[in-house]
């Protein structure tokens, strides 16, 4: 039986770019024969200035997103990072097992401390150190696939050198995991900035569709699309033309058609934004329209994380025990 974890992170409210990269590819796992684990990791959450009661209201709304989504509880464990102390444990033994170079080589590490630099900001320990806690949330279930977006293939491919690291080093403990990638839309872009990710937090949102926004905003942020200069041609092109190509992965990812094969069928951007809007529009109702009846009762969705919690307890406990006998502490 192959087993799966990923998580969200409560920084911002879940997007487009959330559903199609990764949560959409969530459900679909969770309908196999396999074992899938899905964790709204709030401690990510505070590697960057946040608000506390504000990272508390996003992880609530994230889970019942999740759900909304169609995970099903019967069928998976849903759960908060924060409930189960076994990934702060191993996150410990895993920064013993890192070094500091690899940690400063993360992308996502320098974009961050580069932009919190320029803002005046600090930058937070645990903004290095977030890859490690990453690690520890994907090896302390013996994981076998991680699916996740682009952005995240570095982080994965550092939890593996680290699985093995600590493997030859104290003795076979943690299952190497692997990254797995939807085959369209594996990284949406914002509308207003076709080469940047459509990511939770930007300051306006004007380029972003968040998944409880109304039919009427999502209509008219992908009206309002940057599309590309030149003669007007829908061309699928990544690299000459990623406002088109943007707008042709989100309508593949909602229809499951090929993005070059749609482009020929378009003859100006006018009628593919259309399109776009209505695919966006249609693919999202039902989540807007579920999440409104489980937000009306919050105590099923805490029952939910509550037992997710627990199995999530069962499964990492002797993984995390076995990791601590391993490279050498003393039992209690």
């Amino acid at each position: 039986m192959t087993r799966i974890f990923s998580g969200v992170k409560p920084t911002g409210h879940l997007t487009l770019g959330n559903y199609l990269g990764a949560v959409r590819q969530w459900v679909a796992a969770e309908q196999a024969p396999d074992e899938a684990l899905f964790c709204v990791v709030d401690l990510h959450a505070l590697t960057v200035g946040h608000e506390p009661a504000r990272v508390r209201r996003l992880s609530r709304q994230a889970a019942t997103l999740l759900l909304a989504a169609g995970l099903d509880p019967q069928r998976c464990t849903l759960f908060v990072q924060s409930h189960v102390d076994e990934h702060t444990r191993l996150a410990y033994l895993l920064e013993c097992t890192a070094t500091d170079g690899e940690l400063r080589r993360m992308i996502q590490y320098k974009e961050k401390a580069a932009k919190a630099q320029a803002a005046g900001d600090g930058v937070r320990l645990s903004l290095l150190t977030y890859p490690v806690l990453m690690a520890a949330d994907i090896l302390a279930y013996r994981t076998d696939e991680v699916p996740v977006g682009e952005d995240q293939r570095q982080h994965v491919e550092l939890t593996r050198d680290l699985a093995v690291r600590f493997n030859q080093r104290y003795g076979h403990t943690f299952t190497v995991p692997r990254a797995t990638h939807p085959a369209v839309a594996a990284r949406v872009m914002d509308l207003q900035e076709p080469t940047s990710k459509m990511g939770k937090s930007d300051a306006n949102g004007t380029g972003i569709v968040y998944l409880l926004d109304e039919p009427g905003a999502v209509r008219k942020k992908v009206m309002r699309a940057v599309t590309d200069s030149g003669d007007g041609a829908v061309v699928y092109d990544r690299a000459s033309r990623p406002g088109v190509a943007n707008l042709l992965d989100i309508l593949a990812a909602c229809t499951g058609a090929d993005p070059g094969r749609l482009a020929e069928g378009y003859t100006g951007y006018g009628a593919l934004k259309r399109d776009v809007a209505d695919a966006v529009v249609e693919l999202l109702r039902p989540v807007r329209e579920r999440h409104a009846e489980l937000a009306a009762d919050p105590a099923a969705v805490d029952k939910v994380l509550r037992e997710g919690a627990g199995r999530a307890r069962e499964l990492a406990r002797p993984v995390v025990d076995r990791a601590y006998e391993a490279i050498g502490l003393l039992a209690p």
